[in-house]
């Protein structure tokens, strides 16, 4: 027969439809996958709003049921009964239970977890068997426990719309069929086919040889006619065994699961996607040698060893055969920007101990694909934690610029490396298709120096996971002529081929800032300040638990309570929780979870306040505690009989106590200067220490902000400071997660009413003018301005009832300042970002995250601009900006709605900010003293147990090791925080024996032994360089 001519668009327009799962399938050959198929025996269910364990489901009362029964509401849980019997003609063909439901199910069988069933995760079918035999059973029950909420949650017209609460859920499909597998095999390599002739396109040999071999595929193929298959695998086989040259570039695939610890669904559901997830895995695991899985987050695992026993050995089973590997080391996949520096070295420390513990070793690539944004001291965490290779991709999401590597080194801000490698996919949720493979090599930047590439593949986000398709498609791949090599691999080997071209590659210096989701910084304020106030709490308890087991032998340190609320702070930040881009549901368990760590940490602080007054005379009353490593004056709020406060100076040495002073003894200012408040006649208000001149507008604004000794003015001349603003914030998409540049386009000034300032507290100890402001006519702020005596800042306490849509709120300071860049704290120390918008990478970074402080410096002269539980912010040009709330309507529609009360505060400066104190101020301003009843006398004279040489150094940590909940060993962990080289003398009058460095997580440095002279170390800093020690104490005198 002659060659007839081929019309490349009709050629794949008719192989398509050969195997299409909407046209012709009455004749096509995607048709003939499932042939046979019979209704199930019986079915039948039960409902409940409760995520019961299987022993307590099938104890229940289930009622007979239909398919296409509705059922629900959202959350809820229906659990149903499939009674099946398997006809006698299908005696040696493979069998399966076809299930489609738009619910997330999972499969039960002899009372262990077997399979998941999602329709989105393309998981729709249970093989009962193989091939059924001549004595194989005929009938057997399952069950098929069904969550009334799909793979991304249950939002209402849209995916991150709020859930529908009353939406209703039913099975569109329970029967048993015959599952061709011949069928099944030409289905995948006519798809890869038509993949590789699309993906390569007209102007290409290969890509015409993968559509004729598909057309001569369709030719001799009858989908009717079993016996003419193997002619067509045989011409696949044929294509597929063309090999590549040695020079193709190779494609790491490692199975992956991207499970969101909370998101579009509560934390408890994200249980149960677990259990979906990874038994699905544990599957593919046994019936594919060469498959791995990399899976993240201890939480998880944790949460399946209590909840499915069963299935997590199957777990370790897989992780002992090198295919189930923990990647990772932290406890969560936690956001990158928001957590402290020391919550972030606990997400390793909980992390890799808990591996370590349940997987005999620990993880060596820091996995975070998904996260908004990635802090400039990650790379030195990372090394502390045992970790030189990371993981992400999500910077493939810049709105503005390309980033320009996906294989490189990472230097942070102390100059610590690790090697980067962003998967050139852009995506952790690789199908195994022939288009992802092409984009992974033609997408990739770093052509030429590297030649190799992750592929993660699995459904995810919701979980759901790989499939054995996918796996069929990757393996059909591994060496085939016009595509790059494909193998299943592992990260450890990925990263060593990585490793091997490290001459190579480039380097990336500082933070990899993520152009979008910049919302995330403000939104859901109530989950900021619970994030701040915790990481406070948990750092006090555990600087007076470790005094306390210092200075009393009865003492117990609290190790499992603080592990536990520890693991709930480091739960809840969460890269879709702290950043508030979840529903409400998690909102109100992670508010729940910080007023547990509030109240228990408040018991554990009482406590330990107990243990150092025990044996102390003096009078009964009150021990003022200083948490933090420097001594200090300020004007505290002591408690009086009958719930009333009185104002007092008090002195505290540095990390340790003093005796209150006594209500009824007058305090002499002396030699610091009292506050002074005068209320002009036109209304505004002068508020003086001496230190500081403010002056305040009749609607309370900053008219003038003067630094006493110098008269310098800080507020630019014609501006004002203290000035609120509102924006429109009406994102693209991503509503909880996006604030665009276009929102500045939008600023309107909040004016208040002239004569609504009033003066609060009269001068002496501490002045203050208060008033109140109408945002808009749903919303109003209540601020007072309060300057304390020798006070270097002046603090702006702020209450405000916000009920917006759509809008954002801000302050600004326009300052007498000029700089091209502003400065800003982020985890153990600080960076410098520009103030004007030269270039594209300049503009992207139109809003930025901070933790305590902002500062804006010329030569000799700033303004700091300090907050207690804020992290979005900006300066642009003069002016320095805090964003304090943002109205955004999905995923959670009442985000932000409600009363809220937050501080921030001023400060110039004459000099650096280094040398003029701000880094201590903004801890001042978030530490402050504690005032602690003493159950018994409370000690007369004060006493410091940790002081330190130099300014820029701070003890940020002290908390007893890990490694024995009854040793009296302690770990310092030490910061330079000015970015110096620094040598730091540490005093400490607690009894030490032995003083030794250590990395992050505790391990001694065995050349790290620390001379202690006169109760003397002596420690040597670089800049930013992050120091941990252990201090092994004396046994107590008995």
């Amino acid at each position: 027969m002659a060659a007839a001519l081929k019309h490349w668009r009709t050629t794949l327009e008719r192989v398509e439809k050969f195997v299409s799962p909407i046209y012709f399938t009455d004749y096509n050959l995607r048709g003939r996958l499932y042939r046979d198929s019979c209704p199930v025996a019986a079915l039948s269910s039960f409902l409940t709003p409760e995520r019961l364990s299987y022993q307590q489901a099938v104890q229940q009362d289930f009622r007979s049921v239909q398919v296409g029964d509705h059922f629900g509401p959202t959350w809820w849980t229906c659990w149903f009964r499939v009674e099946l019997t398997i006809p006698e003609a299908w005696v040696g063909q493979e069998v399966h239970l076809r299930w489609e439901s738009n619910g997330e199910g999972l499969v039960w069988r002899d009372g262990e977890p077997v399979q998941g069933l999602t329709t989105e995760g393309e998981k729709t079918s249970y093989v009962l068997t193989d091939r059924l035999g001549e004595g194989d059973p005929r009938s057997l029950t399952l069950y098929v426990e069904v969550a009334c909420s799909g793979l991304l949650g249950a939002g209402k017209g849209s995916m991150i719309a709020a859930p529908d609460p009353e939406k209703t859920f039913q099975v569109s499909r329970a029967e048993l069929a015959v599952f061709h597998r011949d069928v099944y095999k030409l289905l995948v390599d006519l798809e890869l086919l038509l993949g590789i002739a699309k993906g390569l396109g007209e102007d290409n040999q290969r890509s015409f040889q993968a559509l004729y071999t598909a057309n001569q595929m369709v030719n001799v193929c009858d989908p009717a006619q079993p016996e003419t298959f193997p002619v067509a695998q045989a011409l696949a086989s044929r294509f597929f065994g063309q090999r590549g040259g040695e020079s193709q570039h190779t494609i790491h695939a490692i199975g992956h699961c991207h499970i969101d610890t909370a998101w579009l669904w509560p934390f408890k559901e994200t249980v149960r996607k677990c259990a979906r997830s990874w038994v699905t895995a544990v599957q593919l695991m046994e019936q594919n040698p060469s498959f791995i899985f990399a899976c993240s987050q201890a939480q998880q695992l944790e949460w399946v060893k209590n909840h499915y026993p069963g299935l997590y050995t199957r777990l370790q089973e897989c992780a002992c055969r090198g295919q189930f590997v923990p990647v990772g080391g932290t406890w969560v996949e936690m956001d990158g920007n928001l957590p402290s520096g020391e919550a972030m070295v606990r997400q390793f420390l909980q992390g890799q101990n808990f591996f370590l513990q349940e997987f005999g070793k620990m993880c060596s690539e820091f996995w975070l694909p998904d996260t908004f944004g990635y802090s400039a001291q990650l790379p030195q965490i990372m090394r502390g934690c045992g970790i030189s290779r990371f993981l992400t991709q999500k910077l493939s999401w810049n709105l503005v610029n390309t980033f320009p590597h996906h294989t490189f080194f990472w230097e942070g801000l102390d100059g610590s490396r690790v090697l980067a490698h962003f998967p050139p996919g852009d995506s952790y949720g690789m199908q195994g298709s022939v288009k992802e493979v092409l984009k992974t090599v033609t997408n990739n930047r770093d052509k030429g120096r590297t030649n190799h590439s992750a592929f993660l593949f699995g459904f995810g986000d919701g979980g759901g996971g790989p499939t054995q398709t996918m796996l069929d498609r990757l393996e059909r791949l591994c060496n085939t002529d016009g595509l790059p090599r494909v193998q299943l691999s592992s990260p450890g080997r990925l990263f060593s081929e990585l490793e091997s071209d490290a001459g190579q590659l480039c380097t990336w210096v500082g933070e990899l800032f993520l152009e979008l989701h910049n919302g995330t910084y403000t939104t859901h304020a109530q989950i900021k300040k619970g994030n701040r106030d915790c990481e406070r709490i948990l750092h006090d308890v555990e600087l007076l638990s470790s005094l306390a087991l210092a200075r009393s032998t009865q003492f117990l340190y609290p190790a499992v309570q603080l592990q536990y609320l520890w693991r709930l702070l480091l739960l809840n930040q969460f890269h879709d929780v702290v950043p508030g881009s979840c529903i409400q549901l998690v909102v109100e368990d992670a508010m729940s979870h910080y007023e547990d760590i509030r109240s228990h940490g408040n018991g554990l602080l009482s406590a330990a306040a107990a243990a150092l007054c025990a044996g102390e005379p003096g009078p009964e009353g009150l021990l003022v505690v200083n948490t933090l490593p420097w001594k200090r004056t300020e004007v505290l709020a002591l408690p009086k009989p009958g719930g009333a406060h009185t104002l007092a100076l008090v002195t505290v040495p540095s990390m340790g106590y003093a005796p209150a002073p006594a209500p009824t003894c007058q305090q002499p200012l002396l030699p610091q200067q009292p506050v002074f408040v005068v209320q002009e006649t036109d209304g505004s208000v002068t508020l003086d220490n001496g230190i500081l001149r403010v002056r305040l507008d009749p609607t309370g604004r900053l008219t003038s902000l003067v630094l006493v000794a110098s008269g310098r003015e800080a507020i630019a001349e014609g501006a004002v400071g203290n000035q609120f603003v509102l924006f429109d914030d009406v994102p693209l998409f991503w509503d909880a997660w996006d604030v665009m540049d276009y929102h500045l386009e939008t600023r309107k000034l909040v004016l208040g009413q002239p004569g609504t300032l009033a003066v609060g507290t009269e001068g002496g100890l501490r002045g203050s003018a208060w008033f109140l402001l109408q945002l808009s006519p749903n919303s109003r702020l209540s601020q007072e301005v309060v300057l304390d005596v020798g006070c270097p800042y002046v603090r702006f306490h702020t209450e405000v009832h916000w009920q917006e849509t759509h809008k954002f709120l801000k302050v600004e300071f326009p300052a007498r300042v000029r700089s091209p860049q502003a400065t800003y704290e982020i985890q153990f120390g600080h960076l410098q970002r520009p103030t004007h918008y030269n270039t594209s990478w300049d503009w992207a970074r139109f809003e930025v995250w901070a933790h305590r402080w902002m500062d804006l410096s010329e030569c000799g002269f700033g303004l700091a601009l300090l907050n207690d539980c804020k992290y979005g912010a900006s300066v642009r040009g003069n002016v320095l900006s805090l964003s304090l709330l943002r109205a955004p309507k999905a995923p959670d529609a009442t985000a932000d709605m409600g009363r809220h009360e937050f501080t921030y505060a001023l400060m110039p400066h004459k000099g650096s900010f280094q040398d003029a104190g701000v880094i201590r101020a903004a801890y001042s301003l978030n530490f402050p003293l504690l005032a602690l009843p003493a159950p018994g006398p409370a000690p007369a004279a004060a006493w410091s147990a940790f002081s330190l040489s130099t300014p820029a150094v701070v003890l940020e940590t002290v908390k007893q090791a890990e490694a024995n909940p009854l040793s009296r060993t302690l770990v310092l962990r030490l910061y330079e925080a000015h970015g110096s080289h620094v040598d730091c003398w540490l005093h400490t009058s607690l009894p030490v024996q032995e003083a030794v460095l250590c990395d992050l997580l505790e391990k001694r440095d065995p050349a790290g032994h620390l001379p202690l002279r006169d109760n003397r170390l002596k420690l040597s800093f670089s800049p930013f360089q992050v120091q941990s020690l252990l201090l092994v104490l004396q046994p107590p005198l008995d």
